[in-house]
């Protein structure tokens, strides 16, 4: 899943995107309103972390063209401020979820994780195919009872494929929900001297790299002009 933290002091919001990522969250941050509008134009989020007081477009407005506009993005809103008036007011403004600072990371995680379900086709927290066991929440995976040692972007690339229940999936709905803004877009020399263009490179590369952790018989295929399948 791809989340944006909108936060003005950028050490907190660094630290909450560092958190997210460790958690297996695609995440891009932003200090300011208008670059958060800017970034939810951009991409397809699944929540955005939402801080009230931002500078130039106050987070309440952020909310409210997000609501105007019909976006499937979730919304959970961070504040200083945890009186009741305050999170009915959030709350009447179009957020889905609404934390106090300080606040324990575990349930920022949580919670971040219980929005994604709520705005995504429901999907068992446990996927199951082809002798692959995948569990998101304990985010450990096993094939034919052979534990996985995948890295985060295979681990998420693997769940994607498998939600998709065989149907392929496109190299940009790879890199759209499983990469953030910073990633890099050459990841290997050989694809810097022509042939695929670097987008398609990173996805490739670490195709490749799952596809080798999977093993024998091979389980993904390329699908010619539509991605990959399981």
């Amino acid at each position: 899943m791809r989340v944006l933290v909108a936060e003005d002091e950028e050490i907190l919001a660094e630290l909450v995107a560092t958190g997210l990522r460790r958690a297996g969250f695609a995440v891009d941050t932003v200090y300011s309103g208008d670059a958060a509008l800017a970034y939810l134009g951009l991409h397809d989020y699944d929540v955005v972390v939402l801080d009230r007081d931002l500078p130039r477009v106050h987070g309440d407005d952020v909310a409210r063209r997000l609501v105007a506009t019909g976006s499937r993005t979730k919304i959970l809103m961070l504040t200083a401020s945890g009186t009741t008036e305050d999170r009915v007011e959030g709350l009447d403004l179009g957020a889905d979820d609404y934390v106090t600072k300080p606040f324990e990371f575990p349930e920022l995680v949580s919670r971040v994780r219980a929005l994604r379900r709520r705005g995504a086709r429901p999907v068992p927290p446990q996927l199951e195919r082809h002798g692959i066991r995948l569990d998101s929440v304990r985010r450990v995976a096993t094939r034919d009872g052979r534990a996985l040692d995948l890295s985060p972007k295979e681990f998420t690339v693997l769940q994607l494929l498998l939600e998709a229940d065989g149907a392929p999936v496109s190299a940009d709905e790879l890199l759209e929900r499983a990469w953030d803004a910073n990633a890099d877009p050459s990841p290997s020399p050989q694809f810097r001297s022509g042939g695929e263009p670097p987008q398609a490179g990173v996805v490739q590369v670490c195709v490749s790299s799952l596809c080798s952790e999977l093993g024998e018989p091979a389980l993904i295929r390329t699908v010619q002009g539509a991605g990959y399948a399981l």
